[in-house]
């Protein structure tokens, strides 16, 4: 919204409006908005978060034993202290003219709403059971498509349902209709995997972060015309206003760590992991960078794959290859104290955040 104060610069007195123009202005003014509005809210939220949950988010009872004793009683739905802060800003700062900008805030809210619903009922029935798998799973990929099918109808037709390749010019492969599916399992896998990786305090927050923060570079860049092309970058117009959107969720993250930090005051939940790992793949679908993800949220993959590995050889050896999954736990069982634990991800997250953008240049 603040963007339309551009329409008032037609005076020198004026003339300070001109700075909404600029994207990089927006999209600093998001972050800043967000924490701030963070600050004055979420200690207000947690404690009545407090008051409606009672015992808070029940703990797994198969999970590493000093959780029941550590984190009992800890409120859950923490997510509504990012979704808060961070739509509200993005509101605030970003070009609601931009179609762009609707389709991530609305894949946000759907996947936020399906995450409340789902700790909602984890509460109130006292269990780790939420809603059903089948229907989690068919609710993210319904929005996922809808929400792929909507970027695609955005892009240039020499672009339509073509995936591109890191590490090269401008090399597409070209699905056509079917890169609704491609999407779909980019936007819906990657909020399962943050959903994987939220067991430790601060664990999954930081990671998202880090990689909201390497995609507002990337969405700046292949919405530039000129960026784009001098970094042969395959140029997506209308993605830059991106920016302000993942400016937005980088200000609401720090004000949600403020207090997930170990030990963490409020846990995140899957009110906060769906869409934020939703949010994620929908900008990389967006932006044309489905694969640089991968490689960016290699630590959400790893969490993933940790999970899936560990299904797969119980099912059919009747062994697991973790002491227990996802592979966070299992360095848990192994005596590693949890801050390091989370510390050591922080760092492998910075150092694929690193690669990924090494891809922008090295073509």
């Amino acid at each position: 919204m603040l963007y339309y104060l551009t329409l008032l610069t037609h005076t020198d007195q004026l003339a300070f409006f001109r700075l909404f123009k600029y994207l990089t202005f927006r999209s600093g003014g998001a972050v800043i908005t967000a924490l701030f509005l963070a600050f004055i809210v979420n200690g207000s939220l947690i404690q009545w978060l407090k008051l409606k949950q009672g015992k808070g988010q029940p703990i797994r009872t198969d999970g590493p034993q000093r959780h029941i004793v550590e984190k009992q009683g800890t409120p859950t739905m923490g997510g509504l202290l990012i979704l808060l802060p961070w739509v509200v800003s993005t509101v605030l700062w970003a070009s609601l003219s931009n179609p762009y900008v609707w389709i991530v805030l609305l894949v946000t809210l759907a996947y936020g709403a399906l995450g409340l619903a789902d700790d909602y009922l984890k509460v109130s029935k006292r269990s780790s059971d939420g809603v059903s798998g089948y229907l989690r799973l068919g609710i993210e990929f319904g929005v996922a498509f809808l929400a792929t099918w909507a970027i695609m109808r955005l892009e240039d037709p020499l672009l339509f349902g073509g995936l591109t390749v890191p590490f090269f010019k401008s090399l597409l492969i070209p699905f056509g209709i079917s890169f609704i599916v491609v999407g779909g399992i980019v936007i819906a896998g990657a909020a399962n995997a943050v959903n994987f990786t939220d067991g430790l305090d601060g664990l999954a927050i930081v990671p998202v972060m880090i990689a909201a923060a390497t995609f507002l570079l990337i969405a700046y860049l292949v919405g530039n015309v000129n960026f784009a092309k001098y970094l042969e970058l395959i140029y997506v117009e209308g993605t830059g206003e991106l920016a302000v959107f993942l400016g937005a969720l980088i200000g609401a993250g720090l004000g949600f760590l403020w207090y997930n930090a170990p030990p963490a005051m409020v846990f995140m939940g899957d009110t906060g992991s769906l869409p934020l790992g939703g949010a994620l793949g929908a900008v990389a679908v967006a932006v044309k960078h489905e694969i640089v993800l991968a490689v960016v949220g290699g630590l959400f993959v790893l969490e993933t794959v940790s999970v899936i590995v560990q299904v797969i050889s119980f099912k059919t050896t009747g062994k697991r290859v973790f002491r227990m999954a996802p592979i966070h736990h299992h360095y848990e069982q192994l005596g590693w104290k949890e801050p390091t634990i989370v510390i050591r991800f922080w760092i492998v997250a910075v150092v694929l955040a690193l690669v990924g953008l090494a891809t922008l240049k090295l073509r």
